[in-house]
């Protein structure tokens, strides 16, 4: 039985990963820090379905507490980590730059320093699609420049890429990092977009479209997001002995074994679009308050999910209408509605 460190266990893709690698027979190890970004009733939720199974345990302590993890990993000696736990939403990097600062910089940092420490076999870590910042070419491509993001959560998360890929090169260390693209499903933040929709439709309340509604994002199922994360713990980065002989689709690193991965549907769908899939799911129509887009924002994001797919045999492909139904079940259910 392979034991995973899931960081961020509590969160929403973390808890989707979490139950599909139990389901699957891991044994399975959280370390959440429980913290009050939104709604801490909801992550407490989502472990206490977790702890049903006698394959998961948990600590609750901040990836910036390197002793605690350094304690973790020392008594649990996982094989594989998937470190999902940051401090999540391009808007509120605007309002509190630190918190990114302190979580994804600083934690990620102490993630890879005990993964060296305890020779993991494959480190896995989430980036974003939020990377490919003012690149206008799409779909988007893992080789594609990611040079110039627009807000500091991207500069985090290209960070810790950077950073990655070094620890990589210079332990050995089989890194890979994933970008996802937009995520939404049951148990989804608060802060999220479909969230406030489903919630401002059924409460009659006024739901905020940015840029008029004229924005295309590619949205990649949860489950859909999870099973990719899953094949991939397979698909371990190996030093190329010869990086000529690596194929073209292939991001692999010429210099260590680490590799990056867009996670996503590959399609992009117009928000317009997705509101009115939302209004017929929710039987009612929303008040809608359009607005000029948002800082750092962008208009579209789109998916080029080759490379996974030729690593894994899998794509992502629920279409957003029935992912949209199984929210809004979920979200009626929850709360009664």
């Amino acid at each position: 039985m392979r034991k995973v460190l899931v960081t961020g266990s509590a969160g929403f893709i973390g808890f989707h990963l979490c139950r599909l690698l139990l389901d699957e027979g891991f044994d399975v190890v959280g370390f959440d820090a429980m913290t009050d970004y939104y709604d801490v009733n909801l992550k407490r939720r989502r472990h206490a379905m977790l702890h049903q199974s006698a394959r998961f345990r948990c600590v609750e302590a901040r990836l910036e507490d390197h002793a605690a993890l350094s304690a973790l990993f020392a008594a649990e000696h996982p094989e594989i980590v998937v470190h999902l736990a940051a401090q999540a939403g391009v808007r509120y990097s605007l309002e509190n730059p630190r918190s990114y600062l302190e979580s994804n910089l600083v934690g990620t940092f102490n993630v890879l320093e005990c993964a060296r420490e305890h020779a993991v076999a494959h480190t896995l870590m989430a980036s974003t699609s939020s990377v490919y910042g003012a690149n206008t070419v799409m779909p988007y491509a893992e080789k594609h420049p990611t040079d110039h993001p627009l807000t500091f959560y991207a500069a985090t998360k290209k960070s810790t890429e950077i950073i990655a890929h070094s620890y990589a090169h210079l332990w050995s260390m089989p890194v890979t990092m994933f970008r996802f693209f937009t995520v939404y499903g049951p148990w989804g933040r608060p802060d999220m977009a479909l969230y406030k929709f489903v919630k401002g439709i059924l409460e009659g309340t006024p739901i905020d479209i940015y840029n008029h509604g004229d924005m295309y994002r590619d949205f990649t199922y949860v489950t859909d997001l999870v099973r990719g994360i899953r094949l991939l713990i397979d698909a371990v980065p190996q030093r190329p002995e010869d990086p000529d002989t690596t194929p073209e689709w292939d991001t692999l690193s010429p210099v260590a074994p680490f590799r990056v991965v867009n996670i996503g549907n590959s399609d992009k769908v117009r928000l317009t679009d997705f509101i009115d899939a939302i209004e017929a799911e929710c039987g009612q129509a929303a008040i809608r308050n359009y607005m000029g887009m948002q800082k750092g924002d962008v208009p579209a994001t789109w998916a080029d999910a080759t490379q996974l797919r030729e690593l894994t045999g899998y794509a992502p492909a629920t279409p957003f209408r029935e992912g949209i139904a199984e929210f809004v079940r979920w979200y009626r259910d929850y709360f009664n509605v």
